[in-house]
């Protein structure tokens, strides 16, 4: 290194940058987002990243395979619910009752009685915090006449919107080997939500809501997590594993991830976190990712 002080400036100058590119080079490691980790075996994955703005996809795996929704059925649900709302059929007044059908559904439910009735305020905020199946029975009879006519309902909408892999058997999601979706289709819903209905889209972001005077507290712990996530719907059935659509608006960057057959709701959590600073990071974005699936780790 003394014999630089005998070179002309610019030649040292050189011998100086050539030095600094090749300590970079020997430095320089595989950035570790590019093992990304999977909670969920391959036959159960699917994912989802789009760019809601300009509906560029950023990331995908899996997603046109065929997945159960499960809860996240209940996005179109309210979809068709506030439609009912924007042609004046419903207001948030209007009560809705509860049929034998209703009541008699599963948990998770508000556990109400053929007969008792729900205004429409509440029974949104009871399918998206909640994710009642009692009340989700309910709106579809209502604005369907039976839940089996308001899923053909469902699957017409789903096909006018985009959604082409995309059947509905139900209004909750509850388990039916007809009912069937894919992370893609789940976005689009996901984006029409937010695009038509943004007057009601904070109802996606609330997590515990007041009823009957006690409070009902939520389970989409995606919500105050990380900063710019506003939303949507979590979902879980045994045949699915964990799903969620996440959507993310900050710093002028709107995003929807879906995650579909995560083994458990926290490791699906991480998974979406992870998803998002990959799909807000320039360098990150372009690159692809090598996945570990569950049964790999």
């Amino acid at each position: 290194m003394s014999n630089l002080r005998s070179f002309p400036f610019v030649q040292r100058l050189f011998v100086a940058l050539g030095l600094l590119l090749l300590v970079a080079g020997c430095s320089t490691t595989t950035p570790p987002d590019s093992v990304l980790a999977v909670p969920a075996p391959p036959q159960k994955y699917a994912a989802i990243v789009v760019d809601a703005r300009t509906g560029k996809q950023l990331f995908e795996v899996n997603s046109t395979a065929q997945r159960y929704p499960a809860s996240l059925t209940k996005m179109m649900t309210l979809y068709l619910l506030f439609e009912a709302m924007e042609s004046g059929r419903v207001n948030k007044e209007t009560q809705i009752p509860v049929s034998g059908h209703a009541a008699s559904q599963p948990p998770t439910k508000l556990r109400f009685r053929r007969g008792e009735s729900i205004d429409v305020d509440s029974a949104i905020r009871a399918i998206v915090v909640k994710s009642a199946n009692d009340v989700a029975v309910a709106v579809g009879e209502y604005l369907g006449g039976s839940e089996d006519q308001f899923a053909a309902m469902m699957t017409s909408k789903a096909r006018a919107l985009g959604m082409t892999g995309t059947t509905f058997r139900n209004a909750s999601g509850l388990p039916d080997n007809g009912q069937m979706t894919t992370a893609r289709d789940m976005a689009v819903l996901g984006m029409a939500l937010r695009q038509r209905f943004s007057q009601h889209f904070h109802y996606f972001s609330e997590s515990d809501f007041m009823f009957r005077g006690r409070l009902v507290r939520g389970h989409n712990d995606m919500l105050g997590r990380v900063r710019g996530v506003d939303g949507i719907k979590t979902g879980y059935i045994r045949a699915s594993g964990f799903n969620i659509v996440t959507s993310y608006n900050a710093d002028g960057r709107q995003l929807i991830v879906v995650v579909m057959g995560a083994d458990s709701a926290r490791q699906r959590n991480d998974h979406v976190e992870a998803l998002i600073q990959r799909s807000l990071s320039p360098a990150m974005a372009d690159s692809k990712a090598r996945l570990m699936f569950a049964e790999q780790q």
